[in-house]
């Protein structure tokens, strides 16, 4: 169900965002959005059928919304693809229903892609503190390479048209399968300076939401897709097992000895 679609001429960024039963802050996000600085933006909302007062607060911010959706999906990456295959613009970013974008994010954003003519951007991202930088040489061994796709990344829409979109076939992980496929690719990027902040990432969302093995599991899925050898892989998610566990253990240990002396 079609619930806004509004003509606006050549926008230049599309701002996608993928809802399901996000009242308590969906207003704050569109709000974050409409307040940008740089006006030449479209904000597209793709809703995954909610029940609570979601379609009620999409319909009430028709003035802020270029385009806007109501149906059941696959998963949220189906979601996001649809989002970009309606939108319009030349770079395409990512804003979760929890999360928002500072005032002059876009500004930020804008600059990079004029200055530096890059394909994709990854931008600073407020969490628990700062979050900064891209390291694709890790991608070989982790994925916790960039600061958040949801406020921090945009990638330009031919990227997209010419690499392919979201896996859908993923339910976790196709963010990571997305950037694995950019960075062997050798496309150019660019992060944006510590100071230069998107935006802020609220916690609580799909990723949250995950246990550490489930994820394990998907990101060795992402990386038999691109076709890393399978021993490789399965020694690789072993050893991120043990550590993860050696890690989580030993605060316990060492906190029930703390516990002893006093």
């Amino acid at each position: 169900m079609i619930l806004i679609n509004k003509k606006i001429k050549n926008p230049l960024i599309s701002i996608i965002t993928v809802t399901k039963n996000s009242s308590l802050s969906l207003q704050r996000c569109i709000d974050s959005v409409s307040k940008q600085k740089f006006r030449n933006y479209e904000h597209i909302i793709i809703d995954g059928s909610s029940t609570d007062k979601t379609i009620e607060i999409i319909k009430n911010n028709k003035k802020n919304l270029r385009y806007a959706e109501s149906k059941k999906d696959k998963n949220l990456w189906e979601a996001i693809n649809r989002g970009i295959k309606v939108s319009q613009g030349k770079i395409i970013g990512i804003l979760n229903s929890d999360d928002i974008f500072y005032p002059n994010a876009l500004n930020i954003v804008i600059k990079y892609f004029k200055e530096k003519d890059v394909d994709y951007l990854l931008g600073s991202v407020l969490k628990k503190k700062v979050y900064s930088g891209f390291f694709p040489t890790k991608i070989y061994y982790k994925f916790n390479i960039f600061p958040s796709h949801s406020v921090g990344f945009f990638v330009k829409r031919h990227v997209h048209e010419k690499y392919g979109y979201y896996d859908e076939n993923l339910k976790y992980c196709s963010d990571y399968n997305l950037i694995y496929k950019l960075v062997k690719k050798k496309l150019k990027w660019s992060s944006t300076t510590k100071t230069e902040v998107l935006g802020r990432f609220y916690y609580g969302g799909m990723s949250d939401k995950i246990n550490f093995v489930t994820t394990m599991y998907y990101q060795a899925k992402v990386r038999l897709k691109n076709n890393e050898n399978i021993v490789y892989v399965l020694m690789l998610s072993f050893a991120h097992i043990i550590y993860y566990y050696l890690m989580k253990y030993s605060k316990i240990i060492k906190f029930f000895f703390r516990s002893i002396k006093l």
